[in-house]
Order: C-alpha cells, then sequence, then structure tokens
C-alpha cells in the first residue's frame, strides 16, 4: 500500500513556475515508477509525464514537454513536477500517481495508487 500526498498547488500568473511535491508513504516508494496527472473541469484526466523508478528517465507529454520537468528524491520518498512558463491552459488539478504497470503507462487505469490532487490556477 502507498498512500500519496501532493502539495504546492496555488495561483500563478502566466508565464510564472511552480513545483508540486508529492510525499509519499511506505518503504517501496522506489520500486513505483510515479506519473503526473491532470484534470481541467469538464476534460478527462491528462497524462503528465512520468519518472523511472531509479528517476533516470522521464517521458512528457507534448504539451507541457520543454517546460515541465519531473524528479525524485528516493531517500525522501519524493516525486517533484516543476512547471515553468505556466500558461491558462496548464490550469487544471495536479495528481501524482504510482505505478507497478512494465509497459508504457500514459492512461490512468495503469496506475495503481493515486494522491487527492493540488490545484494550480494560472491567471492571465
Amino acid at each position: 500500500q502507498v498512500q500519496l500526498v501532493e502539495s504546492g498547488g496555488g495561483l500563478v500568473q502566466a508565464g510564472g513556475s511552480l513545483r508540486l511535491s508529492c510525499a509519499a508513504s511506505g518503504r517501496t516508494f522506489s520500486s513505483y515508477r510515479m506519473g503526473w496527472f491532470r484534470q481541467a473541469p469538464g476534460k478527462e484526466r491528462e497524462f503528465v509525464g512520468i519518472i523511472s523508478r531509479n528517476g533516470a528517465n522521464t517521458n512528457y507529454a507534448d504539451s507541457v514537454k520543454g517546460r515541465f520537468t519531473i524528479s525524485r528524491d528516493n531517500a525522501k520518498n519524493t516525486v517533484f513536477l516543476q512547471m515553468n512558463s505556466l500558461n491558462p491552459e496548464d490550469t487544471a488539478v495536479y495528481y501524482c500517481a504510482a505505478t507497478n504497470f512494465v509497459g508504457p503507462a500514459t492512461t490512468p487505469r495503469r496506475y495503481d495508487y493515486w494522491g487527492q490532487g493540488t490545484q494550480v490556477t494560472v491567471s492571465s
């Protein structure tokens, strides 16, 4: 069992930056790939990016590539989402999630555990 708690969301102006954190409980954090998703009102949950178990590899959605960076600190059971050059289209609730799935994990159903989400609002 893994419990995930996101933090760091808030209101930011367009062009600004935010750094989200996701703290995980349990001793098996490093055995999971960690993903970030987001969900805007009236829209489906959207893949943002994923990081490998040891943090060496990442993969991002085209919509955030070059602006967002995922990192992790396995010693602190935490994964981060650094978001730069934010625009109003990035407004959403952001979720971190853990997966044991060994293949491509860009859909929510591939994930085993989810955080409660943190709101990010970007004003124009």
